[in-house]
């Protein structure tokens, strides 16, 4: 409760209210459309999961894990946690449920709100909410390549066109200590101009020190060695693979040799799709590879890739690049009268079966009331019951948008529309 006695939202939340849940819906509808003829199938996973399973995927010393998750104990003193991202759940639900028994690959889509206890800012809040797909079985390149386009091909089906994809490899088990090795060699003697956070890394995971956003930091890293030069054969053909995948795709791509994303559990091809749009956080949507993870929650060995999509990202750079035409009903019933409105009460039922919508005025407010709802409402026509309509067994009808006009019999209304 607020100091002036109201109720409101906590901060970091927010309530999506029309318009803008249109958008939404068009985001999401999209996404449907897109993800299934690729192949992806949907799953719901539950919000709510054991604080162990983002322990152990995400990595014990991310800032997500130890600064950001909402994690409680249950009336059985059991650890729960808010999911903070998607993926971790999707492989436990895969893991769970023997997915891997079933012909690779398998692909999968999901949506639905995360959770992260961080400062709430432009684009980013403490509830929000993704869309992410993740796919079991294929290690191959020509994998990361069709999630990609896939991506692509669904940001250009919602019209966002001035967007870029780049792309990195961050190696594997195999090639990774050495390039730790090496940034170790590189900070050693930075380490007291970087940032408590990045010290700390330092001694955990340095490559973490690549995917800090504090300015210091930055400056700091801009002649580190670079993971693209430190691959191992298997994952420089990996990636020589996918870039020329990418361009037999034609999409259009930049390699960020700092990307190295802020999850434990990436292995070789990471990519983040972003937008200078939308400022500094400007991540529209991101992913990568995950070789081991399932193997790691009790599966067998399983390649896997995914990414998720920012909802509200792209709903704010949708407002801002694309023009939208919002619902509105079909046909607004102005009446006038008892006998009148329950008429218009018979028609609207009959229309509605029929998947049209349809307001009713209210018959104890006067015709001009009620047509200045229909405008405000935009309605696409209206009819006008009442007495006399009922008695002629016609009624009157009006499109707004030029002010077209004329009669209709009572038992023309069911194919009104059809031919409109």
């Amino acid at each position: 409760m607020s100091s002036d006695g109201r109720y409101k939202a906590l901060k970091g939340m927010q309530d999506i209210l029309p318009p803008d849940i249109y958008i939404w819906q068009k985001v999401e509808n999209a996404a449907r459309e897109i993800f299934s003829s690729y192949g992806f199938k949907e799953i719901r996973p539950p919000v709510v999961e054991s604080t162990d399973i983002f322990v152990r995927s995400i990595g014990e010393n991310t800032d997500i894990v130890e600064k950001e998750m909402y994690t409680f104990n249950d009336k059985a003193e059991r650890s729960i946690t808010l999911r903070p991202e998607g993926t971790a759940s999707v492989v436990r639900c895969y893991v769970e449920n023997h997915l891997y028994n079933l012909p690779s690959p398998q692909k999968y889509y999901y949506s639905g709100p995360m959770f992260r206890y961080e400062r709430p800012q432009s684009g980013r809040f403490r509830q929000f909410y993704q869309i992410g797909v993740e796919s079991f079985g294929s290690p191959h390149p020509a994998m990361d390549a069709d999630i990609i386009s896939m991506l692509r091909h669904f940001l250009l089906r919602l019209g966002l066109k001035e967007v870029k994809f780049q792309v990195n490899s961050i190696g594997c088990e195999r090639c990774r200590p050495d390039y730790k090795e090496s940034l170790l060699a590189f900070f050693s003697d930075r380490l007291g101009n970087l940032c408590p956070d990045c010290r700390r890394r330092y001694g955990i995971n340095p490559l973490r020190i690549l995917d800090c956003k504090v300015e210091r930091c930055i400056e700091m890293r801009a002649d580190a060695p670079r993971i693209t030069d430190s691959l191992c054969h298997d994952c420089r053909t990996h990636f020589d693979r996918l870039l020329s995948l990418l361009g037999i795709l034609k999409v259009e791509y930049i390699v960020n040799p700092d990307m190295v994303r802020g999850l434990d559990y990436y292995t070789r091809t990471t990519f983040e799709v972003t937008s200078e749009s939308l400022g500094s956080q400007n991540a529209v949507a991101a992913g990568g590879r995950y070789d081991r993870l399932v193997k790691e929650f009790g599966g067998p060995e399983t390649p896997a890739i995914g990414f998720a999509v920012g909802m509200e990202r792209i709903v704010e750079l949708l407002k801002k690049s694309v023009r939208h035409e919002y619902p509105a009903p079909n046909l607004f019933i102005a009446n006038i009268g008892d006998p009148a409105g329950k008429k218009s009460i018979l028609i609207a039922d009959e229309l509605r079966n029929k998947g049209l919508w349809i307001e009713l005025g209210d018959n104890e407010t006067s015709l001009k009331s009620q047509m200045r709802r229909a405008d405000k409402l935009s309605a696409e026509y209206v009819f006008i019951i009442g007495d006399d309509e009922i008695n002629s067994g016609k009624l009157k009808w009006k499109r707004l948008s030029d002010s077209t006009n004329g009669e209709i019999s009572l038992s023309e209304i069911s194919s009104f529309f059809i031919n409109k």
